[in-house]
């Protein structure tokens, strides 16, 4: 199902109830799936470790997650490739890209939003902080109309 998105683009239909996790580090993906299994357990997470499938993976998706999780700092296509794929692709313009990162850098964040991320944030080191941040940024996008 396409829908128009307000800005004359039709988008796909998409699924709320999932996230697509991409990040390269195993010990923030496991604090990820840890954090909103516990305060969000009815989503679906999917990961991916790597940033050069991202696109075609949603773009062949009938019904693509209603959030990116994205991390900037990984090997091979960073997350600043990553957004501007995605972003590139008008079926895909309703897919909410939520950054997040150990970058506090304010040209990095101005740089993600001008490349189309919705959110910028920032990754904690205590996991009592990352998971308060890492669910009210899921809430909000949660929450938000397309």
């Amino acid at each position: 199902m396409r829908t128009d998105n307000g800005g004359g683009r039709t988008a796909r239909q998409l699924d709320m109830d999932r996230i697509l996790v991409v990040e390269d580090s195993q010990e923030d993906a496991e604090a990820i799936e840890r954090a909103l299994a516990r305060s969000h357990p009815m989503l679906r997470l999917e990961f991916m470790d790597r940033g050069e499938e991202v696109a075609g993976r949603l773009l062949a998706d009938s019904t693509p997650p209603g959030v990116v999780l994205l991390d900037l700092n990984m090997p091979g296509m960073s997350g600043h490739d990553v957004l501007a794929a995605v972003r590139a692709q008008p079926d895909l313009a309703a897919v909410r890209i939520v950054v997040f990162t150990t970058s506090t850098a304010p040209a990095e964040e101005d740089a993600c939003h001008a490349a189309g991320a919705d959110s910028y944030v920032y990754k904690p080191l205590n996991f009592d902080l990352f998971r308060t941040v890492l669910t009210g940024a899921i809430d909000y996008w949660l929450r938000s109309p397309g």
